[in-house]
C-alpha cells in the first residue's frame, strides 16, 4: 500500500510540474500568440479590431500568476481554449477529432508488434538454433534499422502507385460517408494495413530480441530445472513462469510505448495524409497555434504518466517482490 501511496505521489507532483512547463514555455519564447496572428494581417486592423481578436481568442495581458491562475481554473473545467487555426473550434473539440485516429493507427500498431515480437521472442529463445531463432532477429532488426517513414514511402510507393493493391491516403474512403456499417468498417480496416504494417514492421524486432534475451536468462533459473524436474507439460513451464518472468522489462517498455500512442507516428500520418494527432501536431506549430499546441502536449505528457502508473500497478501483480517494498 505504501508503495502505490508513493506511486501516486510522484505522479501527482510530475503532473503538476507538466502543467506548469506546458504554462510557461509557450510564454517564455520571443514574442507572443497575439503578434503571430496578427501579423498575418500586416498592419490591416484597427486597434479595436485587435482587441475584439484578443478577446475571442482569450489572449491577455493580466500579469503571468494571474494568467496562471485561469490556466489551471480552465483545465480544471476541461478548457484548453479556442484553436487559432481552427477558430472559433474549441482545442478540446480539435483533437477529439483526430483521437480516435491516432488510438486505431498507433494503437493497433504497438499492441499488435508486443504481442507478435514477445511470441516470436519466446518461441526463438525455446528452440534456440531452430529457424525462428536463426532467421527472424537479424531479418527484424536489418527492417528496424530503417526510419518507419521510409518504409512507409516504399510502400506507398510500390504498393499503392506502382501495383494500386492499397489506397494512398486518408483513413477511409471519401465517398462514404463515417458510420458503424460493414462498408465504412472495412475501408478503415483497407486504410489501415499500410500505415500500420510500417510500424509493426519497424518495431517488432526490438520486441523479440529484448524478450529472447531476457528468457534465455531465465530458462537458467533454478525454478526453471525444479519445473522441468516435476515434469509440468512444457507449455506451462514456458508460459506461465519462464514467459512470466521474462515480460517484466519489456512490460515497462509497452508501458512508455502505450504512453506515446496519443503522439501519433507523426511522420506516418503525414505520408498517408493519415487524420491523427500526429498530423494536427505539425498543423499546429506550422501555424503557431499555442493553445492546440499547449493541449496536444499535455494530452501526450498526462498518457506517458498514466501509462506509466498503470505499469507500476501491473508490476505488483506480476512480481510480488514490489508489494514488500
Amino acid at each position: 500500500m505504501r508503495y502505490i501511496l508513493r506511486r501516486l505521489v510522484f505522479y501527482t507532483v510530475a503532473a503538476w510540474v507538466s502543467i506548469t512547463v506546458n504554462f510557461f514555455l509557450p510564454r517564455a519564447m520571443p514574442g507572443d500568440p497575439a503578434s503571430a496572428i496578427f501579423a498575418r494581417f500586416q498592419g490591416r486592423l484597427r486597434p479595436e479590431e485587435i482587441d475584439a481578436i484578443r478577446q475571442a481568442y482569450g489572449l491577455t495581458d493580466a500579469p503571468l500568476p494571474q494568467q496562471y491562475v485561469q490556466y489551471l481554473t480552465g483545465l480544471y473545467r476541461g478548457e484548453f481554449g479556442i484553436s487559432l487555426n481552427y477558430f472559433p473550434a474549441p482545442v478540446t473539440s480539435v483533437i477529439s477529432n483526430g483521437l480516435m485516429w491516432t488510438l486505431l493507427l498507433a494503437g493497433t500498431a504497438v499492441i499488435l508488434s508486443f504481442a507478435l515480437g514477445n511470441l516470436l521472442g519466446i518461441l526463438g529463445a525455446w528452440r534456440r538454433g531452430g529457424l525462428v531463432d536463426s532467421v527472424l532477429p537479424p531479418l527484424l532488426i536489418f527492417t528496424g534499422a530503417f526510419p518507419y517513414q521510409f518504409l512507409a514511402l516504399l510502400a506507398l510507393y510500390f504498393l499503392s502507385f506502382q501495383f494500386g493493391w492499397f489506397p494512398r491516403q486518408h483513413a477511409h474512403s471519401d465517398m462514404l460517408i463515417p458510420s458503424w456499417n460493414t462498408d465504412f468498417i472495412l475501408s478503415v480496416l483497407f486504410h489501415l494495413i499500410l500505415p500500420a504494417g510500417t510500424i509493426i514492421l519497424t518495431s517488432i524486432g526490438g520486441w523479440m530480441l529484448g524478450m529472447r534475451n531476457t528468457l534465455i536468462g531465465v530458462l537458467a533459473e533454478d525454478y526453471i530445472t525444479l519445473a522441468e524436474a516435476k515434469g509440468l507439460p512444457q507449455r506451462r513451464i514456458m508460459f506461465n513462469y519462464a514467459a512470466r518472468n521474462a515480460l517484466l522489462p519489456n512490460i515497462t517498455g509497452f508501458g512508455m510505448a502505450l504512453g506515446f500512442v496519443l503522439s501519433g507516428a507523426l511522420l506516418t500520418e503525414i505520408v498517408f495524409s493519415y487524420p491523427g494527432l500526429g498530423y494536427l501536431l505539425l498543423q499546429a506549430v506550422r501555424s503557431l497555434d499555442y493553445p492546440l499546441m499547449q493541449g496536444l502536449f499535455l494530452m501526450i505528457t498526462f498518457a506517458v504518466l498514466s501509462a506509466n502508473l498503470f505499469v507500476d500497478l501491473l508490476y505488483i501483480r506480476l512480481d510480488p517482490r514490489v508489494r514488500v517494498r
